[in-house]
């Protein structure tokens, strides 16, 4: 591990820029305009990150972030730039190489399956994903809390949907103690639940649930394993993907101890298209995003928000963005105008960039660059040259993508859906006792009816048997007495 930190490129006249590794988990932003090199300054520090033994997160998009897989090759279409570029800024070091890659898929096609439970994903979050109105998630929330009342297992969304008909059946009785629980509510959160399934939700729920320590690895080389969620197809769900992420967010906050500041990060979590998490997102949500990146950094898990326009990210959580590599921005219309504007006075001056001028001015593969030394202050930023990556810029082929799952670490681990006792089964078990009770006390009812009948027939026959015989009995008396 480099004693500098995270060498991430050079000015003009030298100076090289770096992150200080205690720092590292003070988070950033990587921002700018669509061509103008997030995806390469993204995969560059990745690779620095694993190359210290730093575990990584990322979300590819567009595919091209699982070449980091294999080693770059001089037969690349961008290896004159890139050598070039190495020169330019004095990188003697630098040589194509692999890192270790890990392939996660939330549809599991092109990755190891990634799974939660509808428990641990949470009403909240739940609710985002499905759009829901406030009165809807109260509802939901009220699901929630009667499941783990009663011990039922909300693993999936079967789990889910049957313990919503449950409270719907139990309407009166929930809005005694819980406040109304209407039928059209259910109804309009089970009308959802099938929007949610239509773009495949339903394959993010249920067990085995993703074990975080599978994330968090290196290989026997002492490298970071980067993770590698192939987002392709899931960024067709905005709402999906931003809520998958953040939920993978909490659970890391939730679920790692306290260290403080570490000699180097545990974790390092790229957020790319970040502006998705915070579109239309209601204030709790807000909130707990802002919670979780506050505090996830003494977790020793850095936070890195890539997006095309800095002021998609809200102040209260772009001011704990300390490391900062900003591409050209154009400023075309106000809101860019706005957003050059909001760029420029986020980095420590230096006077001898003008920024406002020079975000618009950057050439591809350029950036300002503003991070924080060891003592915590931001350095003076800087226009920078990002160095070239050593691995490979641009997808996998099937065969390669397909070797590489096979032979990873994870194995066959979450390849099979597990489906044990839990909610639908419990409820599906009283709905069948309840009804066998039922057609066993209608039975009863309707034997008791035909008994009674029975019965009153019996004694119906038995007094005309005692008159036929009292008559008898008469007429016998009155021949005797003749």
């Amino acid at each position: 591990m480099s004693e500098e930190g995270l060498f991430i490129g050079s000015t003009v006249d030298g100076a090289r820029q770096a992150i200080n590794w205690k720092r590292a988990n003070r988070h950033g932003l990587i921002a700018g305009a669509t061509g103008t090199g997030k995806t390469i300054t993204l995969q560059v520090m990745a690779e620095g990150f694993s190359r210290a033994g730093v575990p990584v997160f990322v979300s590819d998009v567009k595919g091209d972030l699982a070449g980091m897989a294999m080693p770059g090759a001089a037969t690349q279409k961008n290896h004159e730039n890139f050598a070039n570029r190495a020169r330019e800024i004095g990188d003697s070091e630098w040589a194509y190489s692999d890192n270790p890659v890990q392939f996660w898929d939330l549809f599991g096609e092109s990755g190891h399956p990634v799974r939660t439970t509808v428990s641990e994903m949470g009403p909240l979050m739940l609710s985002r994903l499905m759009d829901l109105n406030e009165v809807q998630e109260g509802v939901l929330t009220i699901a929630f809390h009667v499941a783990d009342k009663e011990g039922l297992l909300l693993l999936d969304l079967d789990d889910l949907q049957a313990m919503l008909v449950n409270i719907a059946e139990r309407a009166d009785e929930m809005t005694t103690t819980y406040g109304n629980v209407s039928k059209q509510s259910v109804g309009s959160i089970q009308r959802s639940l099938l929007q949610l399934r239509s773009q495949g939700g339903d394959r993010f729920f249920g067990e085995p649930a993703l074990d975080l320590d599978d994330f968090i690895a290196c290989d026997d080389k002492g490298r970071g394993v980067i993770n590698i969620l192939a987002a392709e197809k899931l960024m067709q769900s905005p709402k999906l993907y931003s809520t998958f992420l953040l939920w993978l967010l909490s659970e890391l906050f939730e679920t790692l101890p306290e260290i403080g500041d570490p000699d180097k990060p545990k974790l390092v979590f790229f957020f790319d298209e970040a502006h998705l998490l915070f579109t239309d997102a209601p204030k709790a949500l807000v909130e707990k995003i802002e919670q979780v990146v506050r505090l996830i950094r003494s977790k020793g898990v850095g936070v890195y928000f890539v997006t095309q326009n800095p002021i998609d990210i809200p102040d209260t959580v772009a001011g704990q963005l300390n490391n900062r590599v900003q591409h050209k921005l154009n400023a075309f219309t106000p809101r860019d105008q706005a957003a050059v504007k909001s760029a420029a006075e986020t980095f420590r001056a230096n006077p001898k960039i003008d920024v406002a001028t020079a975000i618009t001015e950057l050439k591809v593969g350029e950036a300002l660059v503003s991070v924080l030394q060891a003592d915590g202050a931001p350095t003076p930023v800087e226009r920078t040259l990002i160095k070239p990556p050593a691995s490979r810029t641009g997808p996998l082929d099937a065969k390669e993508r397909g070797v590489m799952i096979a032979t990873d670490a994870i194995g066959d681990k979450y390849d099979d859906l597990v489906d044990r006792e839990s909610a639908e089964e419990i409820l599906a078990a009283k709905g069948a006792q309840a009804a066998a009770a039922a057609e066993a006390a209608e039975a009863a009812e309707a034997q008791a009816k035909a008994d009674a009948i029975a019965a009153k027939e019996r004694a119906r026959q038995e007094a005309v048997a005692a008159k036929e015989a009292a008559r008898e009995a008469a007429r016998q008396a009155r021949e005797s007495a003749k």
